[in-house]
């Protein structure tokens, strides 16, 4: 090691984009040639990295994509723009941000407009400045969480003026319980995205998020934005999930322990060993992701990871910056040995499953000090 060499972190954290472009190609498949699909890169692109994702969508022929934030926008406009693709389309899903109109015609980005008010203000806010960016309506047909009422949708599309002066590219609505195909709240969506639809017709139309995608032809209409299905999470809840995994998590061991029978593990001792135990400290905790909510008690078992092909059991409280884990039955466990935590052996979904939450979160939780590595793309 020299004075000028960077000190190698004790947790890695692969990330192959050729998968994540395989899961992209997967769903164009499923919908056929004639729906889009779009790249919903909001949240870091799902914590992977908002700039090397949109780099793979954008090379794998993406042209639409959605962010959450203004901020957002403007930080993959950039991207773009860096790639010479001034012909994609950026839509900011929450809205339209009072004070913050000017940023969208300057960073070519589109309002999802949700509300009647939002639609007042782009509609005034075009007519001064003649901005020529279009903007999409989110209808709510079921959620309650962003969108115009169907009410309010209906008595917007009698008035062709303000129609028209919205300056409307897109129509879109969001599903609920996509995840669970039984559930009847998915029927009762689609039947209103119809009426919907039907209302304005010369418009493109969105309804199918990752999970919708897996409901069928129905869902589809002309653009679909798949999130999370892309990034190798679930989508049909407690079932596998058919996607490559995207993100690989690996901690290397920093300290071995032998500790007796009786003793107790982590802040709180809410575990006490039942026999004569090795212990393998990683430096990863929840300031990296991983949860307090994955960790282990006296009778509740907590996350778990994958050394040598064997399970070892997250043991005692997660804290800040560090965890331990069971080796006792892995003799040949040494110091600097590299533990799975997420990947192929151990999956995000069950990680998420002991963490009692689920695969976005962790995902998105995914913290900034790991030594991050992109393969592919």
């Amino acid at each position: 090691m020299t004075e000028t060499s960077l000190p190698v972190p004790p947790a890695r954290l692969t990330l192959d984009l050729d998968a994540l472009v395989a899961n992209r190609r997967t769903i164009a498949a499923r919908v056929g040639g004639s729906v889009e699909v779009a790249g919903v890169v909001k949240a870091d692109a799902y914590g992977i990295g908002l700039e090397p994702v949109a780099r793979a969508l954008l090379a794998d022929g993406c042209r639409t994509f959605f962010v959450a934030h203004v901020g957002e926008g403007v930080e993959l406009r950039a991207v773009l723009d860096a790639a010479h693709r001034p012909d994609t389309r950026i839509f900011v899903l929450n809205g339209l941000t009072p004070g913050n109109e000017c940023a969208y015609p300057v960073h070519r980005l589109s309002p999802v407009l949700g509300s009647l008010p939002e639609i007042a203000d782009w509609s005034a806010f075009r007519a001064e400045t003649r901005a020529m960016v279009g903007a999409a309506l989110h209808v709510d047909t079921g959620m309650n969480r962003h969108g115009l009422t169907l009410a309010e949708a209906r008595a917007f599309a009698a008035d062709a003026r303000a129609v028209e002066a919205a300056g409307l590219v897109l129509v879109m609505s969001h599903l609920a319980c996509a995840d669970e195909p039984r559930h009847p709240l998915n029927a009762l969506q689609l039947a209103r995205f119809r009426e919907i639809r039907a209302l304005f017709p010369a418009l493109p139309a969105s309804l199918a998020n990752s999970s919708g995608v897996f409901l069928g032809p129905d869902h589809h209409f002309d653009l679909v934005r798949p999130g999370i299905a892309v990034y190798g999470g679930a989508v049909v809840s407690g079932e596998p999930t058919p996607m490559r995994v995207v993100a690989r998590l690996e901690a290397r061991i920093v300290q071995i322990r032998e500790v007796a029978a009786g003793e107790t593990v982590g802040y709180g001792a809410r575990e006490t060993l039942r026999r004569p135990s090795r212990l393998a400290l990683l430096s990863v905790g929840y300031a990296d992701g991983f949860h307090r909510t994955g960790s282990s008690a006296d009778g509740a078992p907590g996350t778990r990871g994958v050394l040598h092909g064997r399970v070892v059991p997250v043991v005692g409280r997660i804290s800040m910056d560090l965890m331990a884990v069971d080796v006792t039955d892995v003799p040949q466990a040494r110091r600097g040995d590299a533990i799975e935590l997420i990947g192929e052996a151990v999956t995000i979904q069950a990680v998420a499953a002991w963490m009692g939450t689920i695969d976005y979160e962790v995902l998105t939780s995914l913290g900034r000090r790991y030594e991050r590595i992109y393969r592919g793309g």
